[in-house]
């Protein structure tokens, strides 16, 4: 069926991305906010808003039964679940679908398959994806943990077999830390996801964090090409750029379509983002998990394809076939974001909410900025930091930095703190410019380069 109607089941910048792309097709946007999001933009934007529930998450946005009833009053064919929240729950999706509601995404068996780190391993390892060594599934308990650790050899990561979003990792270098990390992990994933179960991976030193961007229909399968994420502070991406500049063609061909291979084993319907680890030395890539959603960072690889993905997974949730194949997506130039946080470069990246006073954003070829924002906004404190995402074009790489680099200069968001200043130092670092950097570079650069640039004594572990 055509989607004439959709719920936006999320807030900030990606529900103000949903509603454009929505409006663009012609569809009625229906937005539900927490009571402490009342007044934010996607609600001033959207053609009804529902109010869900007082502002903690698990009242409101983490709410399933309080989202399906808003969708069933607003009469709405389809919900979208943007990232973040309830966007890879498996459950919401069935109780979205059972409702007699489109869920714009997978589906919930293929959200539950996939998004269970373990299973998603195994799934890979069937599509010929090459895995990290560790344990072949969830670690029955800390003698199991050492055994692996043993015929891993140190240093492991400890991650949540649930969930996502840095939470549940540990990185350990000794059997003493196992002991000591292995039960906080399992105690904040159980936290974070009601899931305290892990699994282990051996951790590969100096790799770079690359993704896939795939889509499907259930039966055609596509990739848009990669992403460059290693820019990372507590294994949360920073910046994002595409293409990965520095991965060799061969292995780039290899990359995609080990992605492309993962989607058709599961008959994958819609947005996700497979993700590896690459190492340079050996040149081999690794499965890390699949993200069965709309990525943050999506914008990138809209602005090397030219392809709206979001507009897209309307028309595929809405019945169509995938409107492109392999050979119609080609990639032109290169395409850099930049997260752009709530948060105190200066205190230890503290969270920092607080109202707009004045917004001027950068205009012109190659800019785009992705927001929530308006002048005279008050950042609400309950929720991700993320205020808005800067993305640049240019023909290649050395272009695209300069024009990041006037663009941020010209990103005025008065009021509060931000991580701009974090993002021009990057932007002009002789190691990002040089493509120099892994997965573990910033924390370090942030102790020693970003804060001598900054004259400031910056707490950043």
């Amino acid at each position: 069926m055509t989607i004439r109607s959709v719920l936006v089941a999320n807030r900030g910048e990606i529900a103000v991305r949903i509603i454009k792309a929505a409006k663009a097709l012609g569809i009625r946007t229906v937005q539900v906010h927490s009571a402490a999001d009342a007044d934010m933009l996607a609600v001033k934007l959207a053609d009804e808003a529902i109010d869900i529930g007082s502002p903690a998450p698990k009242k409101s946005y983490l709410n399933i039964e309080a989202i399906v009833s808003a969708a069933r009053t607003a009469g709405v064919d389809a919900v979208h679940p943007g990232y973040g929240f309830l966007s890879e729950n498996g459950d919401f999706a069935d109780a979205v679908e059972a409702a007699g509601m489109i869920f714009i995404g997978p589906s919930g068996e293929a959200i539950r398959l996939l998004g269970d780190k373990v299973a998603a391993r195994a799934i890979a390892a069937r599509a010929g994806v090459p895995t990290v060594p560790g344990s072949d599934g969830r670690v029955a308990d800390i003698g199991a943990a050492e055994a692996i650790a043993e015929r891993t050899g140190f240093p492991v990561m400890i991650k949540a077999a649930a969930g996502g979003g840095g939470r549940g990792i540990r990185i350990v270098q000794s059997l003493t830390e196992l002991r000591e990390q292995f039960p906080l992990a399992s105690a904040e994933a159980a936290a974070a996801f009601g899931d305290g179960g892990l699994y282990m991976e051996k951790v590969v030193t100096r790799a770079r964090h690359v993704e896939v961007q795939i889509f499907g229909d259930g039966r055609n399968f596509v990739h848009c090409f990669e992403r460059e994420c290693s820019l990372q502070r507590r294994r949360q991406k920073v910046w994002e750029e595409a293409q990965a500049f520095l991965l060799p063609e061969d292995v780039r061909q290899r990359l995609c379509a080990s992605a492309v291979a993962l989607a058709a084993e599961v008959g994958y319907r819609g947005a996700g983002t497979v993700e590896y680890l690459y190492d340079e030395d050996s040149r081999q890539f690794y499965f890390i998990e699949v993200n069965t959603r709309i990525q943050v960072e999506h914008p990138v690889t809209e602005m090397i394809t030219g392809i709206d993905l979001v507009q897209e997974m309307f028309k595929v949730a809405g019945g169509a076939p995938l409107s492109l194949s392999q050979s119609d997506i080609r990639v032109r130039g290169h395409a850099i974001e930049c997260r752009i946080n709530a948060e105190d470069p200066a205190k230890g990246f503290l969270p920092a909410p607080g109202t707009v006073t004045r917004l001027s954003v950068p205009e012109g070829e190659g800019i785009r900025f992705d927001t929530m924002l308006y002048a005279g906004y008050t950042v609400p404190p309950f929720y991700d930091s993320l205020l808005g995402k800067l993305i640049v074009w240019a023909e290649d790489r050395n272009a695209c930095l300069e024009r990041l680099a006037g663009a941020l200069s010209n990103l005025m968001i008065e009021g509060l703190p931000t991580t701009i200043p974090l993002h021009l130092a990057l932007a002009r670092d002789p190691s990002v410019r040089k493509g120099t950097f892994h997965t573990r570079f910033l924390e370090s650069w942030l102790e020693t380069d970003f804060t001598a640039v900054n004259g400031i004594s910056a707490e950043v572990a």
